[in-house]
């Protein structure tokens, strides 16, 4: 049985793999997601100034459950709307490491849906 401190190495490892081939521009900057047991959080990060755009989480929406599929979809839905009013239409879409699947898929079918294009 793999461990859950194995599990988010193996995790880490994923993401240094991915970010060594996207980086996030102020053209079309950086969408990544983390996610916990309890919560999931989104980011839009200009790689190139090294600073955060937009942001939004299960806690600052103050969702009952942030560690469902129906969190994640809101997250999406909110950090697509923030980055718009913020003139932000195109993204790269980091998935951190996790598997394109579940809450991390939700969350990015949310943020298309919502105008984001990636």
């Amino acid at each position: 049985m793999i461990t859950q401190t194995k599990r988010n190495a193996i995790r880490q490892r994923i993401h240094e793999r991915i970010r060594r081939k996207l980086a996030g521009t102020g053209a079309r900057p950086r969408l990544n997601v983390y996610r916990s047991l309890g919560h999931i959080y989104a980011q839009v990060i200009d790689d190139q100034k090294g600073e955060t755009l937009v942001s939004a989480s299960s806690l600052t929406l103050k969702l009952k459950t942030g560690g469902n599929v129906a969190a994640a979809k809101e997250i999406g839905k909110a950090v697509a709307e923030k980055a718009i009013e913020k003139g932000i239409k195109r993204v790269v879409f980091d998935r951190g490491g996790y598997l394109y699947h579940g809450r991390i898929k939700a969350l990015a079918d949310a943020a298309r849906a919502a105008g984001l294009e990636f």
